[in-house]
């Protein structure tokens, strides 16, 4: 169903993803606040972040990016030096006086990230509204994580919409923690998934 992906699908990638997230709470609202520019400050934020994770090989889309998985495999680095610069320049440009508190978010999603253990960081999940309510996120998400299954190795993610933890639990991954973001902003919750953990029973909501 899915495959890898390639520096072609970048726009595609970037589309789907800036799209699937204009309601998140962290990655709408609070990183965003501008609602007249959000969607075009998220596409070259989203961008940004979508020509480092290609350079790693282990992002997953559905044929025609419908849905996208965006994973750093082990020992890879979600924010290398050259990306954490274009990202600070970035931010200034794009949201001038409220890019302090973005990067500050930014740089706690980091800190926070468990590293003492080898792992696949699940860094952006989406689908495109155009295909929303087909599973397609999902099934994206089961088959990546049964080829970690099969190399044995574990998964990390964040949840920034608590409408989609309970998504994430089904499918192994259990909860390590939480913080909120600077600014009074919303919760992020750490999930952590053990290599072949069990899923639970399978709901009919679908993403």
């Amino acid at each position: 169903m899915g495959r890898p992906a390639t520096e072609r699908d970048l726009d595609a990638m970037t589309e789907t993803l800036a799209l699937a997230f204009a309601g998140d709470p962290v990655w709408g609202g609070w990183a965003f606040p501008d609602r007249r520019r959000a969607n075009e400050q998220r596409r070259a934020l989203f961008r940004l972040w979508t020509e480092s994770v290609l350079r790693y090989g282990a992002a997953r889309v559905t044929e025609r990016c419908e849905a996208v998985a965006e994973w750093y495999p082990p020992g890879a680095t979600a924010n290398a030096e050259v990306d954490q610069e274009r990202l600070v320049v970035l931010a200034r440009e794009l949201l001038g006086g409220h890019a302090g508190l973005f990067l500050q978010g930014c740089e706690l999603i980091e800190a926070s990230h468990p590293q003492a253990k080898p792992h696949c960081y699940l860094s952006l999940l989406g689908t495109h509204d155009d295909h929303r309510g087909k599973g397609l996120g999902m099934a994206l998400l089961r088959e990546g994580l049964a080829l970690f299954d099969a190399e044995g190795v574990p998964a990390y993610l964040e949840s920034t919409n608590p409408v989609n933890t309970p998504r994430y639990e089904r499918l192994g991954f259990a909860k390590i923690g939480s913080y909120a973001l600077p600014g009074g902003g919303p919760t992020v919750e750490q999930m952590w998934r053990e290599p072949g953990a069990c899923p639970r029973p399978a709901s009919r909501s679908m993403a």
